[in-house]
Formats: structure tokens, sequence, C-alpha cells
């Protein structure tokens, strides 16, 4: 057996992560049920996907929060989970966009304009509030770019109803719709990899022989 006078410290949360994810819990819940009544009035794809979006970080939200005091195997577990999910998002507003492009009916770019505008300052706060903890583990790596990649895709509904309203058309919706689901895609990936290596880094440390104090 390896002789150490002490033994490896593991990898714990960081201090305010379980607060900081109740909050993004609830901001995200909200505006799940704020877009989803919009995208439905608006008839707007890109809403609907941010709303979905809302829908799906509120689970990785709760996925998170239950692994929280576990050890980095099950929370790289957890990470892995949700880049997968966050990669099936994308490929499903991708898929959403396709079909409504053959109806080619405009949404309502106030409605759109008005809900994103809301969207991006609730999503602004929870970015601020989970900065601190973008460099952590996988788990609290995931939690960070599903809030930055919501906060850029209000942005992006924001333009797509300018878009909307300007030109009469579609297709400034679907574009930003296809963009959001690209981006979660190369996130979900993104995730995915990260996951790995913390799952290979603990089941490597999980595999490594006891070490016994030195007697001095």
């Amino acid at each position: 057996m390896a002789c150490s006078c002490s033994a490896p410290e593991p990898k714990f949360p960081a201090p305010g992560f379980r607060k900081a994810l109740w909050i993004a819990l609830w901001v995200n819940l909200a505006m799940f049920l704020v877009e989803g009544v919009a995208s439905i009035q608006s008839g707007s794809v890109s809403l609907m996907a941010d709303a979905i979006d809302f829908f799906g970080d509120s689970a990785n939200y709760v996925l998170s929060l239950s692994v929280l005091s576990m050890g980095m195997l099950w929370r790289g577990r957890a990470a892995m989970v949700k880049g997968l999910t966050m990669t099936v998002f994308g490929f499903i507003v991708w898929g959403r966009a396709l079909w409504v492009m053959q109806s080619g009916v405009a949404p309502e770019p106030l409605t759109m304009g008005a809900i994103g505008m809301l969207a991006l300052v609730a999503n602004v706060v929870v970015a601020v509030i989970l900065f601190q903890f973008r460099e952590g583990d996988s788990d609290m790596r995931s939690v960070w770019l599903c809030s930055r990649n919501d906060a850029i895709g209000n942005l992006a509904v924001m333009g797509a109803a300018l878009g909307v309203f300007g030109t009469g058309s579609a297709w400034p919706d679907l574009i930003v719709a296809a963009i959001m689901g690209t981006l979660a895609i190369t996130a979900g990936i993104s995730v995915v990899r990260h996951a790995r290596v913390d799952i290979d880094g603990a089941r490597a440390s999980a595999a490594q022989p006891a070490e016994v104090p030195c007697n001095n």
C-alpha cells in the first residue's frame, strides 16, 4: 500500500451553489409557464424553443440538487444526463423549425419581443448568480452553460421579433430557432465531454489502493 501523511481531498460543490440552484430553479419554472403560454398565443417557434429550454433547465436543476451532496462519480453522471438532454433538445428544435417552415405562417412579433425581454432579464439575473461557478466540475459547468445559452437565446428571440415585424415573414423566427438548437447541441456535447473526464477521474480514484497514514 502507498504511504501518505494526508489523504487526497474530495471535490465538493463550492459554497453557495445549492442556494444558487434553488433560485435558478424557481426562475426557470416561472418563465417556462410564461413563455409556454406566450408561444401558443404568438405562434413563435423560437419562443416555444426557449420555453422548452426553460423546462429542461428546471429539470436539470432538480437533478443537480439531488446529487449535490454525492461524490464526483454521481455528479459526473448527472452532468452526462444533462449534456445528452441539451443535445436532444437541440435536435427537437431543429425538427420543429423544419416542420413549421412548411406552413410559412408568420408569428406575432410584439408578444415575441415583450416576452423575450422579460426572459432576458430573468436569465441575466440567474447567469450573474451562477457566474462564479462556471469553472467548477462538469455538473456546475453544465448549469452555467444552461444559463448562458438562455440569455443568448433571449437576445436572439428579440432579434427575431424585430425581423418578423420588419419583414412580415416567419424566416427570422425559424432562423433563430435553428441557431438556438445548434447552440444547445454544441453546449450539450461540451458538457458530455467534461462529464466523461470527471467520471473517469472518479473511477480511477476509486480504483487506487487505500492509503495508510505515516508513522512519525
